[in-house]
């Protein structure tokens, strides 16, 4: 089936969380072995690294709805893309640790601009195509950023500078090429930015907090893994998980639009739990942890895509950007947090609890999920409306 108008746009569209979240957030893990050794950072200063771009994006986050307010979803899209290449660019600059916390947290910062604007265009781009697959086809662009950064890192061994010079490359071209995705669907949110409703949402929003909190360390317990793998071993696994997230879309498109309630996000973070990190926690051995990374890539981008979606279908048009940046700030929150506490447990028992973390709290969140029904919350002719009259992403 031939892609329409909508998705095509939402592909360009999708180099924004390439960049945002593929190559500011997640190539880290790939640089740290080197920095770490080559930088003689404690634990602690490796930690504190992660928690400024986890800052940062609260920063961002907090920040976004006004700036899409007074500026709209484009222009704030657009220079949160042109912004992250030169933190990303800055990061190869200096050895001094205060320049490399405030890279890191400038990348943060730019990224989650990108991050909520760039999902409120694709939650305009499905209500204009009555179709989820806009939404999904933009988070599964974080993949992307994935896959180029696995397949060129590795490769430069312990030269961590080239490699931050090549990420802020690659995201001033993903800034280029994408500048014109972020036209469509822009009016309303260039007027208004909306109310944030977290009070009819609040069982996703805590699902959410606990995904957020949980996800991420397994990235921490994967670029363990890897420090001392061969080099084919670390390339197959980075490039493996990021084309399943770039092949999400294809799994989860119509799921999200077309299970009722909160079906797809509860089956989305229990396969995170089950199928994700729980394998790789009982028998880490190389082809189930490359099992594992395949599972953890095709779900864990589904999460925000659905959870956008439960926004879109029952909020306001007016209040989705306030809204998802409501949302947004709580996962800024949990990536932020959850990485140091589940650093504290792993301390005092081992490098295992990362995923034992990622298990436990994607399994809370599932189980929340489950039983959160933002429908029965939701006032009569808040959900946007297809012209058939129902909602157009029954979530």
């Amino acid at each position: 089936m031939r892609a329409g108008p909508e998705t095509r746009q939402a592909m360009r569209l999708a180099l924004g969380t390439a960049s945002a979240l593929g190559l500011a957030r997640f190539a880290y893990g790939l640089l740290l072995p080197a920095m770490r050794d080559e930088l003689r950072w404690t634990l602690a200063e490796a930690g504190a690294m992660s928690a400024a771009n986890g800052l940062g994006y609260l920063l961002g986050a907090l920040m976004t709805a006004a700036a899409v307010r007074r500026r709209g979803a484009a222009a704030v899209f657009r220079w949160g893309m042109v912004l992250t290449a030169p933190a990303l660019a800055a990061t190869a600059t200096s050895d001094a640790y205060p320049v490399l916390l405030a890279a890191r947290a400038a990348a943060g910062t730019a990224g989650a601009a990108v991050f909520v604007s760039g999902g409120v265009i694709a939650s305009r781009l499905a209500a204009r195509a009555a179709s989820g697959t806009p939404i999904t086809v933009y988070f599964a662009g974080t993949g992307l950023g994935i896959a180029v950064a696995g397949a060129g890192i590795p490769p430069l061994g312990g030269h961590w500078r080239p490699a931050w010079v090549g990420l802020g490359v690659a995201a001033g071209l993903a800034a280029l090429v994408s500048w014109t995705a972020a036209q469509a669907g822009e009016e309303a949110s260039a007027v208004t930015a909306g109310r944030a409703h977290l009070r009819p949402l609040r069982g996703i929003a805590l699902a959410y907090l606990l995904f957020a909190a949980g996800y991420i360390t397994y990235i921490t317990f994967l670029s363990a893994y890897l420090a001392e793998a061969p080099l084919g071993q670390v390339v197959l696994a980075w490039t493996a998980l990021g084309l399943a997230v770039v092949a999400a879309p294809a799994l989860w498109s119509r799921p999200t639009t077309r299970w009722p309630g909160t079906r797809a996000l509860t089956v989305l973070l229990g396969l995170l739990a089950a199928a994700g990190a729980a394998p790789a926690m009982a028998a880490p051995a190389p082809p189930v942890i490359l099992a594992s990374v395949v599972v953890y890539g095709a779900t864990f981008m589904g999460v925000p895509a659905a959870v956008t979606a439960i926004i879109k279908a029952n909020t306001a048009p007016a209040d989705w950007t306030a809204t998802l940046a409501a949302f947004t700030t709580l996962f800024a929150a949990g990536q932020t947090a959850g990485p140091w506490l589940a650093g504290l447990v792993a301390d005092h028992t081992s490098a295992g609890a990362a995923l034992a973390w990622t298990a436990i709290l994607c399994a809370a969140a599932a189980l929340v999920a489950a039983f959160a029904d933002p429908t029965r919350n939701t006032p009569p002719g808040r959900a946007e409306k297809t012209p058939g009259g129902e909602a157009s992403m029954r979530q």
